[in-house]
């Protein structure tokens, strides 16, 4: 087994609340030890010295919400090539949505999709299963069979469950299998022809629009029932002030909720559509900017407690349409944590509470393996120069779809190498 010491780095592991400098040893697949008293011991003999000074160490990203093509859309991403783009973006884990062709709603395949991940992915992929058939909406999968084959949550991806008590007896049961219900919440009726954010600024573009009750009122229902039932319960992606009140409400009334939002809710607004740039056509649709600040101000007292890059590739043929008949989504594996760090940079999240939130708490929320620098876990960590400067290019783009909202963007902040159990699987 080698022995690798990354040496003189900054540590952030918020599982133990850690942020100071020191080195971290990885002993084959494995964390062996990292903090400030790391090296109290001496170098291991043998060991490769890694210098890291003004480089961090974060344990591995937690993505909880990709949408990856495979099966049936793998000219727009497959589980291999999305694994790619995880692992230059610093994602050591993702949990991939169940809307797939064929959905993912039974035992052979979410073995198909593990089976796969082995066969051809370079970082941790954990299948989440569809809550009901097909996802429509009406009859329920099994659960217990489904969980027992490897699905970590149970959700209907870009689909809202408009049945309540369907709702209900989901959150039951899930409750009784331990098992999370994550849910993205829209009504379709309220939203209908809605291609972006109702208001003034839709108007000027003649664009329908979505209200924040559309997103709201599901929400609310789903918190009243998660009370009732008892249950996980996790609100997928949520994105205006009232939203993020509802779930503040219900965690002052002892729920088992937590919330998570899309990095692109907290970077960018609706603003950001301009002229019909369909890359920003997305679903929630991107807010007005006081929702925005909102989001900001949500994840940093932990009313939002994951934040997930919604990872949706599109292809060319779906996207270059005009804005009300172009599909929603984004990919964002590769943007994921430059983009979050930009909150960091600017003041308004500090690093820690990000880290946390695109690592630990996603992690511990779907019972995975990671978001941890603690001794004696699998070796899921990155390396980040968390200052340097660098211009988002669609040439450089790993995913094979390439509808990305951060084109021609500076950010700040890179991953410079990506381990997964030990092993190197992106390096710049």
């Amino acid at each position: 087994m080698s022995v690798t010491v990354f040496h003189n780095a900054r540590i952030v592991d918020p599982s133990r609340s850690l942020d100071e400098p020191g080195t971290v040893i990885v002993d084959g697949d494995t964390i062996k030890a990292a903090g400030a008293s790391a090296l109290n011991q001496g170098t291991p003999e043998g060991a490769e010295v890694v210098d890291c000074t003004g480089k961090a160490i974060l344990p591995g990203l937690v993505d909880a919400r990709v949408h990856i093509g495979e099966p049936g859309g793998e000219h727009r991403e497959t589980i291999a090539s999305a694994s790619v783009a995880a692992a230059a973006g610093g994602v050591t884990s993702i949990v991939m949505m169940p809307d797939t062709d064929p959905v993912i709603d039974d035992v052979a395949l979410v073995e198909f999709v593990l089976r796969t991940a082995r066969d051809t992915a370079i970082v941790n992929v954990f299948p989440a299963a569809a809550v009901t058939r097909g996802l429509k909406g009406r009859e329920m999968t099994e659960f217990g069979l489904l969980r027992e084959a490897g699905a970590v949550a149970f959700t209907e991806g870009r689909h809202t469950i408009a049945n309540s008590l369907v709702m209900r007896r989901a959150l039951t049961y899930a409750r009784d299998f331990g098992a999370v219900i994550d849910h993205e919440t829209q009504d379709p009726d309220l939203a209908a022809a809605g291609v972006m954010n109702e208001g003034l600024f839709a108007s000027w573009l003649g664009l329908a629009g979505i209200p924040r009750e559309a997103e709201a009122i599901p929400l609310e229902r789903d918190l009243m029932l998660a009370r009732l039932t008892r249950s996980n319960y996790h609100a997928a992606k949520i994105s205006t002030a009232m939203s993020a009140a509802a779930i503040a409400r219900a965690k002052d009334d002892g729920a088992a909720v937590t919330a998570g939002a899309s990095i692109a809710s907290l970077s960018l607004n609706e603003h950001d559509v301009g002229e019909y740039r369909t890359f920003f056509r997305l679903s929630p649709p991107l807010r007005a900017e006081e929702d925005r600040l909102a989001m900001v101000e949500a994840l940093r007292d932990g009313t939002v407690d994951i934040l997930v890059s919604s990872h949706d590739p599109q292809d060319v043929d779906t996207k270059r349409l005009p804005f009300a008949d172009a599909a929603s989504g984004a990919i964002g594996l590769e943007t994921l944590l430059a983009a979050a760090l930009r909150l960091h940079h600017n003041g308004d999240v500090p690093l820690m509470r990000l880290v946390d939130a695109i690592s630990t708490a996603p992690a511990k929320r779907f019972g995975l393996p990671g978001g941890t620098l603690a001794p004696g876990v699998p070796a899921d960590l990155i390396v980040v120069d968390l200052d340097e400067p660098w211009l988002v290019r669609e040439q450089d783009i790993r995913s094979r779809s390439k509808n990305t909202c951060f084109e021609g963007a500076r950010l700040q902040g890179r991953v410079l190498q990506t381990l997964v159990a030990g092993r190197t699987v992106h390096r710049l």
